[in-house]
């Protein structure tokens, strides 16, 4: 189990070992039964890892293949049958599709990779990702998906990057429109605005088109070629804003992402942090602004000041108003992926490692 700070690059670290392991062994693979498995909560965040595959595997004989939902079942099948799979990418829908269908089999796996697997549980995936790894053909389960497993936590996991510039408005709700029409005009391109509701996304995203600021939406009621034209047209910077809900969030990983703006707050500080991770990645700069709404928002604010505070931010006057007694953290040492195996203790793991069966791995602050 590997818990890093967004943006730290864990595709990279995910990938890469499973790849060279994968040409040491001079591993051949049959169709239909690939060699590693990686799975995703969201077709975006399954179709940027595939192409982050493909880059690393280029030149190599590996072939890494993908199959999501919101496309044809008989284009992606057929594409799977016409040769051998090394390395499937895919989203639990389709996965279980295919492997109900006999399209796909395990008998070969010697890696599964659950990426943002507590977002994909918390999705409503936990049934889906029990059949896979209980399912016959799968070597073994590992303990209820690990067992004597290590944990390396890298960096303050939960926190947020020094990286990014952050800043929170105090903006009540018919004054968020006005606002973020002054935040574009200072540079437009490369912003990201998250709202709540996909009916939101489709109005802002038609009145900025109305504007100088050419503007796309991406959320699930749109059909899938809609959602990847609308991606494409943003990384091109064809259109310098994109609209979004926080579904979309783990696959909004582009190079010219310098602006995200919280049009509206999310309920969590956990999603607060995957939305201003989709900028600032990989050691780049950023800038995140964000509306908060006393009236909507406030159950957020304590645990927003020891975001904003951790990461050396400036804390408004009234930010710190509305966090008086609200919030908590419950991170344990200098991290913020906890080891459950360590139970309630507060201790160092280092300090408790000998009465443990298994090893720790630390590594330090990123």
């Amino acid at each position: 189990m590997a818990c890093a700070q967004t943006g730290s690059g864990k595709t990279a670290a995910i990938l890469i070992p499973i790849i060279s392991q994968l040409l040491n062994d001079n591993a051949e693979a049959s169709i239909g039964r690939p060699h590693a498995l990686v799975v995703s909560p969201t077709r975006e965040l399954s179709i940027q890892i595939f192409n982050e595959a493909r880059k690393f595997a280029l030149g190599s004989y590996l072939n890494i293949r993908i199959v999501y939902g919101g496309t044809s079942p008989k284009y992606q099948s057929e594409n799977m049958v016409k040769g051998p799979c090394h390395i499937l990418i895919s989203s639990p829908g389709r996965l279980m599709d295919f492997v109900e269908k006999c399209f796909i089999t395990f008998e070969d796996i010697r890696f599964v990779v659950l990426d943002e697997a507590n977002r994909m549980l918390d999705m409503g995936f936990k049934d889906a990702v029990a059949t896979i790894m209980n399912h016959a053909t799968m070597r073994s389960m590992a303990g209820e998906y690990l067992n004597e497993y290590i944990f390396v936590a890298v960096g303050v996991v939960g926190g947020a990057y020094s990286d990014v510039t952050q800043n929170v408005y105090e903006v009540e709700k018919f004054q968020k429109r006005a606002k973020l029409m002054e935040l574009l005009k200072e540079d437009a391109s490369g912003t990201i605005v998250f709202v709540k509701t996909k009916r939101s996304a489709d109005f802002l995203a038609s009145l900025l088109s109305e504007t100088e600021y050419p503007t796309t939406s991406i959320h699930g009621d749109r059909f899938q070629w809609q959602r990847e034209t609308a991606l494409a047209d943003f990384k091109a910077e064809r259109m310098k804003v994109l609209i979004a809900i926080s579904v979309a969030t783990p696959g909004l990983d582009t190079k010219n992402i310098r602006h995200v703006v919280n049009y509206d707050m999310p309920s969590s500080i956990d999603e607060y942090v995957r939305r201003i991770g989709r900028t600032g990645r990989v050691g780049n700069n950023g800038k995140a602004s964000s509306f908060f709404d006393p009236q909507h928002d406030s159950a957020i604010a304590g645990e927003l000041v020891k975001i904003l505070e951790g990461a050396g931010q400036e804390t408004p006057q009234f930010l710190k108003k509305y966090s008086c007694g609200g919030g908590h953290d419950n991170r344990v040492g200098r991290f913020g992926g906890r080891d459950v195996r360590w139970g309630k203790s507060t201790k160092h793991p280092k300090n408790i490692a000998k009465n443990l069966p298994y090893k720790i791995v630390e590594m330090g602050e990123a």
